[in-house]
């Protein structure tokens, strides 16, 4: 981590997947995605964008296989950057919010940087695949950043028929809210909890 830019890299290599990323907390919503599968590499824009991140993967992975275990790995290494970017969590709003229309679709998403994972995901069942990717990797990719940040994320679709749209306002619902927890508050004095650790 580089305290000054709040910026870490990680390299995960497998088996299965060999990944290199590198994210800046304190970005202007940049981003170079090159994960082999065209429309992760999108959602992973879009989460970029939003959240104000800046952010650069390279992954190769057996997508010939089928595509779970790229986005799984590429949410476990976002996760794990985003740990070590925010470092100790000191001076930080710690929660964030966030409700994001895309046309008929709505999502909600709420986290927490509280060092303690949880996912709570709620979505229809049964939604149709996008194109080749399967909607129910979204919450693979969820509870992959969640767990490995150390985030409390509850992420729920409250509506929508467009399985493209559902997942667009989960990817950027979830950089819209993270970014509102990350975000540096100078009334916040030392770690944002009464315990003094996070």
């Amino acid at each position: 981590m580089n305290p000054q830019t709040r910026t870490a890299t990680v390299e995960r290599k497998t088996g299965e997947t060999d990944i290199l990323l590198t994210l800046t907390l304190d970005g202007g919503g940049t981003s170079d995605v090159r994960t082999g599968i065209p429309f992760f590499d999108h959602m992973l824009t879009l989460f970029a964008r939003h959240g104000l991140l800046n952010l650069t993967v390279a992954a190769k992975g057996d997508i010939e296989v089928d595509y779970h275990h790229t986005v799984e790995d590429t949410g476990i290494a976002l996760g794990q950057a985003l740990a070590r970017a925010l470092g100790d969590k000191a001076g930080i709003r710690r929660y964030g919010h966030v409700y994001v229309p895309m046309d008929e679709a709505l999502v909600r998403a709420v986290v927490d940087c509280s060092g303690r994972p949880f996912l709570a995901y709620e979505a229809p069942r049964g939604v149709e695949a996008i194109g080749l990717f399967p909607f129910q990797l979204v919450e693979e990719f969820l509870r992959a950043v969640a767990v490995n940040a150390g985030l409390t994320l509850h992420v729920s679709v409250l509506a929508g028929r467009d399985a493209h749209h559902m997942a667009e306002g989960v990817f950027k619902a979830l950089g819209r809210a993270i970014d509102a927890a990350v975000t540096i508050d100078g009334r916040v004095s030392g770690i944002p909890s009464t315990k003094g650790v996070l």
